[in-house]
């Protein structure tokens, strides 16, 4: 295997094993904290940059294994149809294995490139999800919150009752307190009056005596 098959390979790992991460479940907050760092970090960001190039040649790479898949097809049918064995340069064995080696390299080259596009969905996937659980969580925060102020507020009318009906009350006492205070003075000034006339009738026999 060739250096850059080689490097092909090598990222074909680093991808089983970064999707084999992505789809391991983890704490919330863990995977959050984990997820707001790549997504805001500038050396992912550059190595993202990076891998993009990276796959450009390795589809470059695929066209090229693909093309010499289908030469070596070509070359196999054209020996099968000449009835005749290849014996100067290149023989049968041979072009078994030029067969072998680029459709190894083929399929090599159309895993990396497949595995990449289902790596970066899984991961806009997971992202949308942490986003969503986030809204969720703010969601429930501010019901809690809500329903934290329509209790306090509750209270609140509670207690506004409790004290109109305590004003309710001392306003009865107050209008009892008034009648009684007018009943008192009502009975004063008639003992008053009583009590004058009982004066002016003994002025007047006191007079008579006289």
């Amino acid at each position: 295997m060739t250096l850059y098959y080689t490097l092909v390979f090598i990222l074909l790992m680093v991808e089983m094993v970064s999707f084999f991460f992505l789809v391991t479940p983890l704490p919330f907050n863990l995977r959050r904290r984990l997820f707001h760092f790549i997504s805001t970090s500038d050396i992912i960001a550059r190595t993202q940059y990076t891998l993009k190039i990276v796959f450009v040649f390795i589809l470059i790479l695929f066209i090229d294994s693909v093309n010499r898949v289908y030469r070596v097809q070509q070359d196999v049918i054209a020996s099968n149809a000449s009835g005749t064995v290849i014996t100067t340069g290149t023989d049968r064995t041979e072009i078994q294995a030029r067969k072998f080696y680029s459709q190894r390299n083929m399929y090599l080259c159309g895993f990396t490139l497949f595995l990449s596009v289902i790596l970066n969905r899984t991961y806009v996937l997971v992202v949308d999800l942490l986003a969503a659980e986030d809204k969720v969580a703010a969601m429930k925060a501010g019901a809690a919150s809500t329903a934290a102020d329509s209790s306090v507020i509750s209270s609140k009318n509670e207690e506004i009752a409790t004290l109109k009906a305590e004003l309710k009350n001392k306003d009865t006492d107050l209008a009892t307190l008034r009648k009684q205070c007018e009943g008192l003075s009502a009975e004063y000034h008639k003992l008053g009056d009583q009590l004058n006339a009982k004066e002016s009738l003994g002025d007047v026999n006191s007079k008579k005596d006289l």
